[in-house]
């Protein structure tokens, strides 16, 4: 389907959006002959049309207070002059309707909806609809599970329905043109997907370590049988909470994307930088936004280096101490309450809080592997086109230079380009020592037994 019909499947409820507002208006300031109540107005038949403006509204089985909210979300988009009509002044007091709600941004010289324009439309000649309108905001409700509207935060003496009532762009996007935009690394949306070549057998992992893991695949795989069929919900939270530590490169974000692509769930590493945040209470509201969006989604969230926000609390001793600890505890509470599934990487055990460390249903060392683990990992590294020289001993290289995977991937980089250099595909043992010599730099490690 052609996607100009998309679009006047929109324009044909803002249409009726119109009609409503103008009803409501008009017996709300009792103009005359203003005797048509908006719940009588026809609304758009939809059971003929296939697009996904309408499609959505079946398939989430929307009321007409729900539809109401999702067209006026909407409008300023396709159809902005449509809610001019709320600039109307107050004769009384010389300045507009409080009660119409709205705000005017110095970017859109339209009038943007609030939850307040929503509430005045449904409750101004019935007041008694007022629960049935905020219930749309309840993180329970379809279109909060869905991420398809919500009311942007205001300040904390700013009544909340004064927040502007916003459509996700992505659903915008698949109204208009059929196609649901996947989720962009933003500061609205500060995480991004990662995702791995690799598989299972690539990993040279502690046999201890990989018992801990199947055990995260079962819970993830039955956790519905579990609280659903055995009735455990009672007893269990549906959110299942995980501390990978250890050294660099020893397997933690592989570990976590081999989860992800196993189990079919895409995973989300929460980019920090553009979490934490020096002004108070923006962190919350950052962290907030990615709580909501991975809320009801399939997905693993991954907070790499998390003892940047999970770290130990101090003593109160000032107010940014004080500040840093309420910013703990609304991470405890979010954490606890979240219904997915978080693993946090931190390099050090001892860096986290041990009130979150209470909290984690798994805590898993990665420590730096073994000799015959090291290898292991010297042999996968060196098993395709680029190859070592049958000089090389790899027992006693493995013996010798304690590198985790990490590194060991690092040097491979190197003595690769080494070898194609001399347009050849196999490394020679001083190439791999001075690999290994840059790698034991990087670590501040010494190298007196590099020979």
């Amino acid at each position: 389907m052609e996607t100009n019909n998309f679009i006047l499947s929109i324009h044909r409820e803002i249409n009726w959006l119109q009609d409503v507002i103008n009803a409501v208006i008009s017996s709300y300031l009792q103009h005359e002959g203003a005797d048509t109540h908006w719940t009588d107005l026809e609304i758009p038949e939809i059971e003929d049309e296939n697009t996904p403006f309408t499609n959505t509204i079946r398939d989430l089985n929307l009321n007409t207070i729900e539809r109401l909210a999702l067209i006026l979300a909407i409008t300023p988009h396709i159809r902005p002059e449509t809610l001019d009509i709320f600039f109307g002044q107050n004769k009384i007091y010389n300045r507009g309707f409080t009660e119409f709600g709205g705000v005017i941004d110095k970017g859109h010289s339209g009038f943007l909806p609030t939850g307040q324009t929503l509430l005045f439309l449904v409750t101004a000649l019935d007041p008694e609809q007022y629960t049935p309108v905020i219930s749309i905001f309840d993180n329970n409700h379809i279109f909060q599970q869905e991420q398809v509207i919500s009311l942007e935060n205001t300040e904390d003496y700013l009544p909340k329905h004064n927040g502007i009532l916003n459509i996700n762009y992505r659903w915008l996007q698949y109204f208009i043109t059929g196609e649901m935009p996947a989720l962009q690394h933003s500061i609205t949306f500060p995480a991004q997907k990662i995702t791995t070549n690799l598989d299972w057998e690539d990993v040279v992992l502690n046999p201890n370590v990989m018992d801990q893991i199947v055990e995260l695949q079962r819970w993830l795989t039955h956790k519905d049988t579990l609280l659903q069929d055995w009735g455990l919900s009672k007893r269990l939270k549906p959110g299942y909470r995980a501390i990978f530590y250890g050294p660099p490169g020893t397997g933690k974000t592989l570990t976590v994307s081999l989860l992800g692509k196993s189990l079919g769930m895409d995973v989300y590493r929460v980019d920090l930088s553009m979490i934490i945040s020096k002004y108070i209470g923006e962190t919350e509201k950052n962290l907030s936004r990615i709580f909501d969006s991975a809320a009801h989604q399939n997905w693993i969230l991954f907070f790499d280096e998390a003892d940047a926000l999970f770290g130990k609390r101090t003593q109160a001793n000032s107010s940014n101490d004080r500040h840093a600890n309420q910013q703990t505890a609304y991470l405890l509470q979010r954490i606890e309450d979240f219904p997915g599934f978080i693993i946090l990487a931190s390099n050090l055990r001892g860096n986290m809080d041990e009130a979150f460390s209470r909290r984690f249903q798994s805590i898993i060392g990665f420590n730096m592997p073994s000799v015959d683990e090291r290898v292991r990992l010297w042999e996968k590294a060196f098993s395709d086109t680029c190859t070592l020289s049958p000089e090389i001993d790899i027992y006693q290289i493995a013996e010798n230079y304690e590198l985790a995977g990490g590194a060991i991937i690092n040097v491979l980089r190197y003595c690769a380009l080494a070898a194609i250099q001399r347009n050849d595909t196999v490394v020679q043992k001083q190439e791999l020592l001075h690999g290994i010599r840059r790698e034991f730099k990087k670590l501040n490690k010494t190298m007196s037994i590099l020979q």
